[in-house]
């Protein structure tokens, strides 16, 4: 049998890791929580709740680079130690970005299971992958082929899917907030990316609009 590989955690996860950590003492429980990779890290919730009038508590856990792997080993960081009453995930863009989509279900739905167990009450709220541009990237088409490799809309609309069917098994609520941010084509709008994946701040004034119901 193969061993398990040891988890690698970079300075930097560790940092935020241990920044985290600090907020959590002294972060009210009970309230609203963000948790996923970096598309979750990025939003910038608080900063366009002000914008936009909305007076709700949330709190952001999200980690640039997490995979469900990552999450499922820091869930006490970025889950528990908060007892959230409404759970907002969007993770496992990067597991698709390494072609492990097996591993992703499995690990995805292990996370669900832990949050059911010990967070009964909870609410969760499973989000839709977002699209992605290859043309976002600006690199040369060698590149911009491998990066996009297995990160393609047809795989993330097919991990959709199964994600809506995930939440319909364990008894959460999917959204599919991506309709503002696809091109004719389907693909992310590029004025609203970076990199082909990652959006510019303003370019999550669509996705809170939608939020803004269920966060109380």
């Amino acid at each position: 049998m193969e061993k398990e590989k040891e988890w690698e955690i970079s300075p930097e996860w560790q940092m935020l890791l241990t920044r985290y950590q600090h907020l959590n003492r002294v972060a009210k429980k009970g309230e609203i929580l963000f948790a996923g990779s970096s598309l979750m890290e990025q939003f910038p919730v608080n900063e366009l709740m002000a914008s936009l009038g909305i007076s709700s508590c949330v709190y952001n856990r999200g980690i640039g680079g997490y995979t469900t792997d990552d999450l499922l080993r820091t869930m006490d960081t970025c889950i528990f130690d908060l007892k959230p009453r409404k759970l907002f995930i969007n993770i496992g863009t990067n597991d698709i970005g390494a072609g492990r989509v097996e591993s992703l279900k499995k690990n995805y739905r292990e996370i669900l299971r832990q949050v059911r167990e010990r967070l009964p009450q909870t609410q969760i709220y499973l989000l839709a992958y977002y699209p992605c541009n290859p043309q976002g990237l600006r690199a040369t088409e060698e590149e911009r082929a491998q990066a996009f490799r297995y990160r393609t809309n047809e795989a993330i609309r097919a991990c959709n899917r199964w994600v809506e069917e995930l939440a319909q098994e364990m008894g959460c609520v999917y959204l599919d907030l991506n309709e503002p941010l696809l091109d004719a084509e389907g693909q992310l709008k590029l004025e609203l990316t970076m990199d082909g994946v990652h959006m510019y701040p303003d370019a999550y004034v669509p996705i809170l609009e939608q939020l803004a119901p269920w966060l109380d």
